[in-house]
């Protein structure tokens, strides 16, 4: 989705000589739009001559949270996979110099295809899709299978101890940006570290693993670019898997989710089915019901963190998408959600 106004914040005056230099094909007369949404790095459809041919991602205006919005990290492990199974828009050129469009960007090819907003694929028929979310959750076991040391990923985030240290990070990062008192999100906070299994598995992970992050063949059900790296890591793959998961636990309104949808009937495999298909092709087998509880209580732990941190960025005025103050509240009702999962309504949904 393409907002409709050129993008004025854009210096495309540097943009286009930098271009010139860094990018083969980039000859022609720059302009540019941007996507809509986006709630955290800005990103922007590149034309030449009026064709679009590259995508260029940058950090938000504004004073940042140490180690958010690295766009250097995206570009990083894009090219360590590009070579890999695992579908990725070709990384281009890294820029780290702010003085070119404000903040430091990276440029990849143009993914042309199919992107689904909207997790019901409401212009699907049925068997289109179950065999999207086929795809999909064959796509994150195929991530979850490439050694990080093979594509030169093994320092790309610190080994062991994934799930303490992502707690405390999130922890951080929401006392930073905290507006008002969550009190699900004090409880989480106690009881995320009190109940870690201390799971060892270290694979990168996308972090935002989701249906509007991909791109599809326009012919088939077939992702030809993962998008959206920016929380990127190595990790545990149950943490990826329960962010991906999280849309089956949260409603269409406010969240494009799917915890109010008929689900045989529009062909997409129910939560319990979706987790094992993946257990069957990650060689995980069967999945410890404690340790799918906390990766999922992590997990929106985690999207709450993100969502205040988007509402107070709406605040401060440097978010990147006028939807951005909506999210305030939707930070409590996922952290509200997470502890009736920690105490024990383990099939809770919004």
């Amino acid at each position: 989705m393409i907002e409709a106004a050129h993008i004025r914040k854009l210096d495309l005056t540097r943009l286009a000589p930098w271009l010139r230099d860094h990018v083969p094909g980039a000859d022609g007369t720059i302009t540019a739009d941007k996507f809509a949404g986006g709630q955290s790095n800005p990103t922007y459809l590149l034309y030449v001559d009026g064709v679009p041919c590259f995508v260029l991602r940058r950090k938000p205006d504004g004073v940042l949270l140490p180690s958010a919005h690295a766009v250097e990290r995206e570009y990083r492990v894009t090219c360590a996979l590009n070579d890999t199974a695992v579908p990725v828009a070709r990384p281009l050129a890294l820029c780290e110099d702010s003085a070119i469009v404000g903040t430091p960007f990276f440029v990849m090819d143009y993914a042309k295809g199919r992107n689904f907003w909207d997790a019901r694929l409401p212009d699907l028929t049925r068997v289109e899709r179950g065999a999207v979310y086929d795809q999909m959750n064959h796509v994150l076991a195929t991530l979850h299978a490439v050694d990080p040391a093979a594509v030169g990923l093994s320092d790309y985030g610190r080994p062991g101890q994934y799930f303490a240290r992502q707690v405390a990070r999130w922890t951080k990062q929401y006392r930073a940006t905290q507006t008002q008192r969550i009190d699900a999100m004090d409880r989480l906070i106690v009881w995320l570290p009190a109940h870690n299994p201390d799971l060892e598995a270290c694979r990168i992970v996308h972090g935002d693993f989701r249906n509007d992050n991909m791109i599809f063949a326009s012919d088939a059900p077939r992702i030809t670019a993962v998008l959206d790296w920016e929380l990127s890591t190595l990790g545990h793959p149950l943490a990826d898997l329960a962010q991906h998961v999280m849309a089956w636990r949260v409603p269409r309104e406010g969240y494009r989710g799917l915890s109010d949808a008929d689900l045989p009937a529009l062909g997409i495999p129910e939560e319990a089915d979706y987790v094992q298909r993946y257990a069957e092709r990650s060689g995980l087998g069967v999945i410890d019901p404690v340790h799918w509880r906390y990766a999922l209580v992590f997990a929106m732990f985690r999207n709450a963190a993100i969502r205040q941190g988007v509402y107070r960025r709406a605040l401060d005025g440097n978010a990147s998408s006028e939807t951005a103050a909506l999210h305030g509240a939707r930070a409590g009702e996922i952290a509200g959600l997470a502890w009736r999962i920690a105490s024990g309504e383990e099939d809770a949904r919004l």
